[in-house]
Parts: structure tokens; sequence; C-alpha cells
């Protein structure tokens, strides 16, 4: 397991949730070769498949921010990388990175972190009571229409901002991801399509994969970074007469995951 009491004060951190992505699909990206960038980065085996905390967007994000990550799919008392501390915890380790603040945002924040959030879906979107309690965890929050469900180019545009933000700031940094663009509706990222489906989910990610070439560039560029790439939920597209999400279905429970170290092209002008 990672030590992350090593890496928190060393590294930068970035936290990407691919908002709605399956396992399955992304799985076979994988193992197709069709994941060009995530690829770099992934183990030979591609994907662990884990279990989400919930079903859907604000109740996973919740339990993520207090430390419990998506759960290896196994038995067993799994360490956890990020614990908020509480009598009796069974997966809190040595290794683990244990705070006192009620969540992982507002622990680094004391810790010297500039911490950053830049949403995708509703639940980021600031506009409402709900969609601004996830956001108001972050010293910094970003959401514009470009950014959310319904734009085709939602991900370029939510890489751009943090590449600039990046720019901005010599401080060690937490950057918070929401990539919207698996969310429904994805049929744009499949040309003729007309109702979302598996194979419009899959295009969602091709799409998001390349995207975010230029982010873990700029990450590079900056400073050794520790990343978490990962899935709150999955979708469902019909198995078993289910659609969508909010529904305890395995392709909901069923999340890819991914963490991995980006290292530092060089010192420069890097925190």
């Amino acid at each position: 397991m990672t030590d992350m009491n090593l890496v928190v004060g060393s590294h930068d951190i970035v936290f990407i949730t691919l908002d709605t992505l399956r396992y399955d699909v992304a799985q076979a990206l994988f193992e197709a070769g069709e994941l060009p960038v995530l690829g770099r980065f992934l183990p030979a085996a591609g994907w662990e498949r884990r279990h989400s905390p919930a079903t859907f967007t604000y109740a996973a994000h919740q339990a993520f921010f207090a430390g419990f990550l998506p759960t290896p799919a196994a038995p067993g008392r799994h360490p956890r990388l990020f614990a908020s501390a509480f009598a009796g915890s069974e997966t809190t380790s040595p290794q683990t990175f244990a705070f006192e603040q009620a969540s992982i945002p507002e622990a680094l924040a004391a810790r010297g972190y500039r911490t950053i959030c830049i949403g995708g879906v509703g639940f980021f979107n600031q506009q409402t009571a709900l969609g601004r309690v996830l956001p108001a965890l972050f010293q910094q929050s970003h959401w514009n229409a470009g950014m959310g469900v319904a734009a085709r180019h939602s991900t370029e545009k939510q890489v751009a901002l943090a590449r600039e933000l990046l720019a901005q700031t010599s401080e060690r940094t937490f950057l918070f991801l929401n990539v919207a663009a698996l969310h429904a509706p994805n049929r744009a990222y499949l040309p003729g399509c007309r109702a979302d489906n598996l194979e419009s989910h899959a295009a969602a990610l091709r799409y998001v994969d390349q995207a975010l070439a230029p982010l873990f560039d700029a990450c590079a560029a900056r400073a050794p970074t520790f990343a978490i790439v990962c899935s709150d939920h999955g979708s469902a597209y019909g198995e078993e007469g289910y659609r969508g999400h909010r529904v305890a279905h395995d392709s909901v429970w069923n999340v890819p995951y991914a963490h991995f170290f980006i290292p530092a092209k060089s010192t420069g002008t890097a925190p």
C-alpha cells in the first residue's frame, strides 16, 4: 500500500472522478488498447474493479471526501489511503493519511494545500443549495454550463481551466475534477446515435481519455503528483430491465479504479 503520510506534503494530489463510468466498459477499452492516455498509467492488468460506496453522485462523493474511496471487490479489511479519524476504524493503517477534519479537502487545506474543485454534473454546479454543498469543501470552486453534462466538449474545457489554475499557484495543490462527459446524455460522442447505449458510453470514454492528456502533461511539468482516477458509480443500459443509476445493480456498483504517480519532468519553479 502507498504510504500517504509520505505523499501528503511532498506531492500535488489530483483526484478525477469519471462520473457514471462502468467498470466493464472501461476495462474492455483498456484491453483493446483504446485508452492510450490513461493506459500509460494503469497497471498491466488494467483497471482495478472496485465497489462504489453509493449508487449516485452526491452520496458517493460525500463518502469519497470523507476518505471512503471505492472498496476493492474482494473479501477483506482493505486499508484506506485517507481517513477522517474516528474510534474503532478497522480500515485505518499506519500508511493511511488520517486527519481530524471532516473531509479530505479541509484536511489538506489545513496542511498548506490549495484546494480546487472543477465541477461537472449538477451536484457541483453551485446553482442550488444542494449544488453548493460539495464545492463548499474547497477553497476554490468552478463550474459553468460548458463543463456540464450537455456540453460536447466539457472535458476539454475542464482541463483547460485546470491547467490555468495550476499555473497560477506555487502552493502544493489538491485538484479535484468531476468529469461529466460519460453521464447521460452521451450519445453525442457516437455519430448517428439517437439514444444512449453502451457504445456511446464507450465513445465518451475515448473522448475523455484524449482530453485528459494535457492535464497529465501539466502535472508532470509542475510537480510530482499522486493521482486517483475512478468512477463514482456505473449506469445500467437495460440489463435485467434496469436503466440509469441509483439502483442496486452490478452495472452500477462495479466501478473502475486506479491510483498512480506522475513523476515531475523538472523541478523548475514547481512547489
